[in-house]
């Protein structure tokens, strides 16, 4: 969390042009003339993920133009973008650009096109953060004093900024895919070159192949909490392996298995209650998440985060009527809480055993969106994300630490051992040939039996569409969905319709170029490098 904390100084404001580098000679000549220096300029990297802005809750964005409170977040526009266009979130709400991500009709046009901007921008500003520290880094701070800890230290921030940069470039490359491209080597101020999918494909395998495989990032389970770590590149790799078809052309399912695997084999454990995962203590005995998103209620104030997914879908009366079953959403202040804006589409919660799966974390008046998907009783809200401590009961809630009673301490897991079980799982009905099929069921079982709280739901035999509803069940409202469904073949197609799919209620397939989304208009226009996505205009 100290990195977080620390961050809330440290940011400075990104310019407006997106294809210029930061200027950095003050940064150069002051920050990187003591080991805290080094941190504290690493410590803006990592809060390049949390923040929106300078102040927060808004006020002053890192990025010009943008709403802080809507579009200037990293997490809630990536949680639309996931989410939104799937069978796993519906939004009431009719700002610019909401029915476009709802029906899957997006726009490279400025107009409704918002949250893209905003993603979009802020993966270039992560880059250029992470690229900023590694070029003023490049010295290791050799020759300026420091012990031969503190030089080891620095080589692994160093590490540390190119696994967040490589995260970003994977955001970019999975909903994007062809995305400008820079590092610190690049010229200053010229305009980025455009790098196509396989290629982008090709050096993040490459970046993340070289800091796990020669241990140029921390052992598992030995960095700072929220510092990323080999286990973290392995996770990783994983993740874009089990994706290498769609993002070049060619599967990896044996490298997908094996980089799951490695992780699974690092000590991690699942933990023992689904719920706690997602509530205000979930940084503490922990030890199924590899590496998160920290929010802090007093420190980290903005209305995207987690805050944003514990708001997003709660409202005050069913914090009344259905309070014996959530408890409390955790944001106590009654004028910031409940936006009752996102429901989820039937076809998703009828994938669980409601009665029995306690990852049924739902409740609400109707079990679909019916013929008015603007009707907020219309639909479940989810409750998993929570601002209360895993102590809490119905009769004494436990509160984050904001005192004010609108932030939540909640953190988000980017990864986790529940999504490496299903990597090696899916890997395995997949074809490859590195693991077993005993072992997958092995761990789909240990899934399976934590939901339940038994080993009643056991299963003896999987597919690889049985795992993709296994990783809905699982995995839902973690970012995974558009991605899980575009690799199936099922997100554009008419394979699977649900609810208000392409705008209509029973659903229709819709063109398969949305399967990308458009290059942001902003920048095309200002750099002249950058071809549009097919069939978004040019």
């Amino acid at each position: 969390m100290i990195f977080a904390v620390m961050s809330v100084c440290l940011l400075p404001s990104c310019v407006s042009d997106l294809d210029r580098f930061p200027e950095n000679e003050t940064t150069s000549k002051n920050v990187y003339s003591t080991f805290d220096g080094y941190k504290g300029a690493l410590a803006k990297v990592y809060a390049a993920y949390t923040l929106s802005g300078n102040q927060g809750p808004a006020g002053k964005p890192d990025i010009v133009g943008l709403d802080e409170g809507q579009n200037a977040d990293f997490l809630r526009c990536w949680f639309n973008h996931q989410e939104m266009p799937t069978d796993e979130a519906h939004c009431l709400w009719n700002d610019p650009g909401i029915p476009q991500l709802n029906n899957i009709n997006f726009s490279s046009n400025p107009s409704n096109s918002g949250f893209s901007i905003g993603l979009y921008s802020k993966c270039i500003m992560q880059v250029m953060y992470a690229n900023e520290f590694l070029r003023n880094s490049a010295d290791k701070g050799e020759g300026k004093g420091f012990s031969g800890e503190q030089v080891t230290e620095i080589n692994y921030f160093r590490a540390e900024a190119r696994f967040l940069r490589a995260f970003a470039y994977w955001v970019l490359m999975d909903v994007f895919g062809n995305p400008p491209f820079v590092t610190e080597n690049s010229v200053m101020g010229d305009l980025p070159p455009q790098i196509k999918r396989a290629d982008l494909f090709a050096y993040i395998e490459s970046e993340l192949r070289d800091l796990t495989d020669n241990q140029l990032l921390k052992a598992a389970r030995t960095n700072d909490y929220g510092r990323a770590d080999i286990a973290a590149g392995n996770a990783l790799l994983a993740r874009v392996y089990l994706n290498a078809e769609v993002y070049a052309g060619t599967p990896h399912w044996n490298d997908a298995l094996t980089y799951a695997k490695k992780v699974i084999d690092a000590g991690y454990g699942l933990k023992d209650h689904y719920e706690h995962l997602f509530l205000a203590d979930n940084h503490l005995n922990n030890n199924e998440v590899i590496l998160s998103i920290n929010y802090d209620g007093k420190y980290t104030r903005l209305y995207g985060g987690v805050t944003f997914l514990i708001n997003a879908p709660g409202n005050k009366e069913y914090q009344v009527t259905y309070k014996e079953k959530l408890i409390h959403w955790g944001i106590w202040n009654a004028d910031r809480f409940g936006w009752s804006g996102y429901r989820v589409r039937k076809e998703f919660v009828d994938k669980f055993e409601r009665e029995t799966d306690k990852r049924f974390l739902f409740v609400g008046e109707k079990n679909a969106l019916g013929d008015d998907p603007n009707e907020f009783t219309n639909g479940l809200s989810t409750y998993k994300y929570r601002n209360i401590t895993s102590a809490s009961t119905v009769d004494n809630p436990i509160f984050g630490s904001d005192p004010t009673g609108e932030y939540a301490d909640t953190d988000f897991p980017l990864f986790r051992l529940a999504e490496m079980y299903l990597i090696y799982a899916e890997a395995v009905t997949r074809g490859a040939t590195n693991g077993t099929t005993g072992e997958a069921i092995q761990y789909i079982n240990a899934l399976r039996t934590r939901a339940f709280g038994n080993t009643n739901h056991q299963v003896s035999t999987i597919t690889p569409q049985f795992v993709l509803d296994e990783r809905a069940r699982e995995l839902y409202w973690e970012c995974f969905r558009r991605t899980d469904l575009i690799r199936f073949g099922q997100f554009t197609t008419a394979d699977y319709l649900w609810e208000w799919k392409g705008g209509i209620q029973a659903g229709k397939a819709v063109d398969s170029h949305f399967n990308i989304y458009p290059i942001p208009d902003s920048d095309k226009n200002a750099n002249v490098n950058l071809d549009q996505n097919p069939d978004y205009g040019n």
